[in-house]
């Protein structure tokens, strides 16, 4: 049994920032991060939080969906930035919301959140343990980044995204999957460390760091394999695909990507000029 997304949905918090504004408030500007990143603006919560994003994006790919909140039979939220560690993200849009029929559960995958979520989604309801999915991608990583940093704060927003699945026999889906926690410190942000009687925590809380060569040298060598074996298995060849939905992580990225598939530009959308790199949320907002 396979899947297909019948309903989509996506918020972005209200300010909006550019380049130009960060630039009065750190060392860079406009060229220096347009050159290298692509990104122009991006958004950045001020009175919006995790799962107020969340709600309102869930909110509209249920109606995208025609689909009522006590019809939901599964949410998969990813986000490594939730509000609350407990209750989850996912219930939190379960209590908004009221799907109250909903198992509701979080995933923590950072940029592949979405994409876990969904195939995660997909063989549940292959199984036939469930019909239908909302996912959810949502991040605020405004609040985990050091802002005296301009090689990796510059690079990120805020905002969510979500989409509705059924279950469809006809759709074709294939996954190819992969992690490589070898190189997991590439690109980190440690959680609160040991703090009791008998430990205290040592020094100040950890913030996102990232080796910006070593994601691109990955991300460019990877993603090009992955797309070439997934479309194998399914028996498909580049020619044959209309649209590449790619994380919006880095404009260089998705050209070299692109490069090396051979395909146009114009077969892979892009917002992450307006939007950054949301993580977990950038594909499911792409998708809407």
């Amino acid at each position: 049994m396979n899947i297909r997304i019948c309903g989509t949905g996506s918020a972005l918090p209200e300010r909006k920032i550019s380049n130009d504004d960060l630039s009065q408030i750190m060392d860079t500007s406009d060229e220096w991060i347009s050159s290298r990143t692509g990104i122009k603006t991006r958004h950045l919560a001020t009175e919006e939080t995790t799962t107020s994003l969340a709600t309102e994006a869930a909110k509209k790919a249920l109606a995208d969906a025609d689909m009522k909140p006590e019809e939901v039979e599964l949410i998969i939220a990813a986000t490594v930035t939730p509000d609350h560690l407990v209750p989850t993200l996912s219930c939190e849009v379960q209590r908004e919301i009221g799907t109250v029929n909903a198992v509701a559960f979080d995933l923590g995958a950072a940029c592949s959140g979405f994409l876990f979520a969904l195939s995660t989604a997909q063989a549940y309801i292959a199984s036939g343990r469930f019909k239908n999915a909302l996912l959810i991608g949502a991040e605020v990583l405004s609040k985990i980044m050091d802002w005296n940093d301009r090689s990796t704060c510059v690079l990120f927003g805020d905002g969510a995204g979500a989409a509705v699945v059924r279950a469809d026999e006809e759709n074709l889906c294939h996954v190819v999957q992969g992690s490589d926690g070898a190189k997991g410190l590439v690109l980190a942000c440690k959680n609160r460390p040991v703090n009791n009687p008998y430990h205290k925590m040592d020094g100040p809380l950890d913030y996102v760091s990232m080796n910006g060569q070593e994601v691109y040298k990955f991300a460019v060598r990877m993603v090009p394999a992955t797309i070439t074996k997934v479309l194998e298995e399914a028996d498909l060849q580049t020619d044959d695909i209309s649209l590449f939905v790619l994380h919006q992580a880095n404009l260089r990225i998705i050209e070299a990507v692109a490069k090396r598939l051979k395909q146009p530009m114009d077969k892979f959308p892009v917002n992450l000029t307006e939007c950054g790199n949301v993580s977990a949320a950038s594909v499911p907002i792409l998708l809407d």
